[in-house]
């Protein structure tokens, strides 16, 4: 995705198993969502142990809804001749929040790297053509405060502006946690900034 889009793309639950055989050879892929490489760990703990015969477990992640952090991994192949074909395929699809794996058992008769590209390539392919792939918009929260009396021009704002409320806490003084999306957040905190005894600031929280 363009880095001036407020857009991510990723995918809501793992694929199936996708199976690509190549001179004997076995290639298996996988594609997984996630948020943390915790997460990323557990999936390729878990495959290395279902798939304890095979040979490799070759591996690319991507993550952040800005596609800031990824990684590749050969898993003992020959340099680049699998991780990054895997995740040649993350950035064709354009998706981030995602491992794919792909493990191979060995068939007898060696490959070449041309052969291990093209192997890996197309089974990280075959792997997300199996899986739903999403899009999901990059918001912003942020925190409302001020007193009860300004509520009904706080909620007022809230209903026309469409915003989404993630978390309140009413009381003499209010608080609103509302989460708006990317592209559209410079002028909502605008109108919050403009309107009397209202105040608004940018949170970390996650929405």
């Amino acid at each position: 995705m363009s880095k001036t889009s407020d857009l991510y793309k990723t995918i809501t639950k793992p694929s199936p198993e996708v199976l690509y055989k190549e001179k004997g050879s076995k290639f298996l892929g996988y594609a997984f969502p996630v948020t943390t490489e915790d997460e990323i760990k557990d999936h390729i703990d878990t495959l290395r142990k279902e798939h304890h015969s095979a040979r490799h477990w070759c591996y690319a992640w991507q993550l952040g809804k800005n596609y800031e952090h990824y990684r590749a991994n050969d898993d003992g192949e020959p340099t680049n001749s699998a991780g990054m074909p895997i995740y040649g395929q993350l950035q064709a699809f354009e998706v981030t929040n995602i491992l794919v794996v792909v493990v191979r058992y060995f068939g007898g008769t060696k490959l070449g790297v041309g052969g291990l590209i093209q192997a890996y390539k197309i089974t990280a392919k075959m792997a997300l053509e199996a899986s739903q792939i999403v899009a999901r918009t990059i918001d912003q929260v942020f925190l409302l405060e001020f007193e009860y009396p300004e509520m009904d021009t706080v909620m007022r704002i809230i209903k026309e502006e469409n915003l989404k409320i993630v978390d309140q806490k009413m009381d003499l003084s209010c608080k609103i946690w509302i989460s708006i999306r990317k592209k559209e957040s410079k002028r909502v905190f605008g109108i919050f900034d403009n309107t009397y005894k209202v105040g608004i600031k940018p949170v970390e929280k996650d929405s």
